[in-house]
């Protein structure tokens, strides 16, 4: 019974893995279709572009992560193996939870609507606020990557030397796990926090808005509806995803238990698959732009057909 559930939480992971870097990778390839067409690219458009980069990147290195320790757990001997997964997913998973944390927050000060003395300031300020969440990734990714590479060289040692009582061992894990992603968890609780107040927002002027029922308005009041679903749905995928990531670390130490983890890696997987399709669809530029680039494939597709079939019929034609 353990076994089927842990095929069938596997087979939705892995189908949303498949559909996440599908909808990352569309996200991603209008982004740039539209920086190429235009010449330029707005805040928003590089955030969003760099967002689903990294998804892409981050669902991959999960995957074989998880794939490795599910049916390969003995490659994770190899401490070679392990440095390269934990540096690779340290420095993507800051690269997308620090894209995350920065379109909140330039979605916050571009569409929220309050009248505290901060939010006027950091308003007029955007650009020196880009610069100064640039400076924060660069400082909470330095300081994390140092403590790892003293963390992989510790535990070298001490496979050389197992002298140590497990449970001191396990209680000293859990706090350098801590510390490590003590930036992640910053820049989640800053994205949770932009995007609850502008929930907020969004709410309180949809009120002010609902008495007027025809028109411009109404149509208004429905966009602000639409993003505060959009918002909700996003708030509650990036909190599974960090309680998906959790599990997989918790998995450390009951390494036996693989329908936690597998269960762990499922939940973990659904944010950048739903989430990208959430965009897409809730997106009616983006929904259209997806739209042209997936003719533009299907058209270069029966292009390379009919070119092919014209080549072989040449082939033919000379030697008949």
């Amino acid at each position: 019974m353990q076994s089927a559930t842990a095929g069938v939480l596997l087979s939705v992971a892995t189908a949303e893995a498949v559909l996440g870097v599908l909808g990352n990778s569309v996200i991603a390839l209008v982004n740039c279709l539209d920086w190429a067409r235009k010449k330029k690219i707005s805040k928003t458009g590089l955030l969003l572009t760099g967002l689903a980069t990294t998804r892409i990147c981050l669902i991959w290195i999960i995957s074989l992560d998880a794939y490795i320790k599910v049916f390969f757990p003995s490659m994770y001997r190899s401490y070679s193996l392990i440095e390269s997964i934990t540096y690779m997913w340290l420095t993507v998973n800051y690269l997308s939870v620090w894209f995350a944390a920065s379109l909140s927050i330039f979605y916050f000060l571009k569409i929220a609507n309050f009248s505290n003395y901060v939010f006027l300031w950091l308003k007029r300020r955007t650009g020196k606020v880009f610069y100064f969440l640039v400076g924060c990734l660069l400082i909470s990714w330095l300081i994390s990557f140092s403590l790892v590479v003293d963390n992989m060289d510790g535990n070298k040692m001490k496979q050389r030397n197992r002298t140590w009582e497990i449970h001191k061992e396990r209680k000293k894990v859990i706090i350098n796990h801590v510390l490590v992603n003590v930036g992640v968890l910053s820049l989640f609780m800053i994205t949770l926090f932009t995007c609850f107040l502008l929930i907020v927002s969004l709410w309180r002027h949809s009120r002010r808005m609902q008495s007027h029922v025809s028109g411009f308005r109404y149509l208004n009041t429905e966009a602000h509806v639409k993003a505060m679903k959009v918002l909700i749905s996003f708030i509650i995928l990036y909190t599974f995803y960090f309680i998906g990531i959790s599990i997989e670390i918790i998995c450390i130490f009951i390494p036996d238990n693989k329908l936690l983890f597998i269960f762990g890696f499922t939940m973990a997987s659904m944010y950048p698959c739903c989430h990208s399709f959430i965009l897409i669809l809730t997106s009616n530029q983006m929904k259209q732009s997806s739209l042209r680039v997936l003719k533009g494939l299907k058209c270069c597709e029966k292009g390379k057909g009919l070119r092919t079939m014209g080549k072989s019929g040449t082939k033919t034609g000379s030697l008949e």
